[in-house]
């Protein structure tokens, strides 16, 4: 039998038989490759996965199926840019700090702005509890170089207290305001007194520590931007500055100093003449007050 087989085996029919076709010949023999794939040993007790290997393999393949995307996914840092950065606060001085500075100073403050004061009378204590610098002195206040310089006294003084104002210690750019009830005045003053490189804005807060105590919520804020340069930072630090009442909640009204008085000669006129008439009779609040008499109460106060 066996050497029936060896017969078989070396005949030649069968080495015909063992000759490659010329499809074998052709085609890749792929057992060849078998040896390049790497084999893991086998191992008759595999080790059990720590828990920390588990918990990472759920953490990587959680949402995808497979571990690899979510892995490589979570491996790439992310980093939060920054958001820019404001405009740095203005710093206000203000002339002249009796009730209403000081009713303005208030609203500067809440929008985070920082005020520097100085007046005739001492408000050194006042300004110490407010976080305020207080200066005894315009010159010293304006050696500090404020961004704004505003101008807060009454109408008969004002003349004298701009043609005091050192402008060689104030930067070229500095923009000066003031917040008196009539406009053409103190505009044609500050255009005439002050340097050509100085920005000028009039404004006209149209209420007061009274009308304005519950907030300026809609109440009317009237301004000329009079002189401001284009170039520079004149004209940002000036929307600066003029945003500190829009914030507030003010009805901004932007018009000639011109119109503002055309309108305030009757407007105003009526309400201060009939209110210091109603001053002389000394009129007080009682428990009962009527709507009508809470009104006359108002005319005494925006008048005063």
């Amino acid at each position: 039998m066996a050497s029936s087989l060896r017969h078989f085996v070396h005949s030649p029919a069968a080495a015909a038989a063992s000759t490659p076709s010329l499809l074998s010949r052709f085609s890749p023999n792929f057992c060849t490759f078998a040896a390049l794939r790497p084999i893991r040993p086998f191992s008759a007790n595999p080790k059990p996965p720590t828990a920390a290997e588990q918990e990472q393999e759920q953490y990587a393949g959680a949402g995808t199926g497979t571990g690899t995307g979510a892995e490589e996914e979570s491996s790439v840092p992310t980093t939060e840019l920054p958001e820019p950065a404001g405009p740095p606060a203005l710093r206000v001085g203000i002339i002249g700090f009796g009730n209403f500075g000081q009713f303005i100073a208030r609203g500067i403050q809440r929008q985070g702005h920082a005020v520097l004061a100085t007046s005739r009378s001492d408000y050194s204590a006042y300004c110490a509890a407010n976080g305020i610098r207080f200066f005894r002195s315009l010159e010293a206040l304006c050696e500090e170089q404020p961004d704004v310089l505003l101008v807060c006294s009454s109408i008969l003084s004002t003349e004298s207290v701009v043609r005091a104002i050192p402008f060689g210690k104030l930067r070229p750019d500095t923009i000066v305001a003031d917040v008196l009830s009539v406009k053409q005045f103190p505009r044609n003053l500050l255009l005439e007194i002050l340097p050509p490189e100085f920005g000028i804005v009039c404004t006209h807060p149209m209420f007061g520590p009274e009308s304005g105590k519950h907030g300026w919520n809609m109440l009317p804020f009237v301004y000329d931007k009079v002189r401001i340069a284009e170039e520079g930072d004149q004209k940002a630090k000036c929307e600066q500055f003029l945003s500190i009442f829009e914030r507030e909640g003010c009805r901004m009204e932007e018009m000639s100093c011109e119109e503002h008085d055309r309108h305030a000669a009757g407007s105003q006129f009526i309400t201060h003449t009939i209110g210091r008439v109603l001053a002389q009779l000394n009129l007080k609040s009682t428990p009962i007050n009527t709507k009508g008499y809470e009104t006359l109460l108002q005319l005494v106060s925006d008048a005063e």
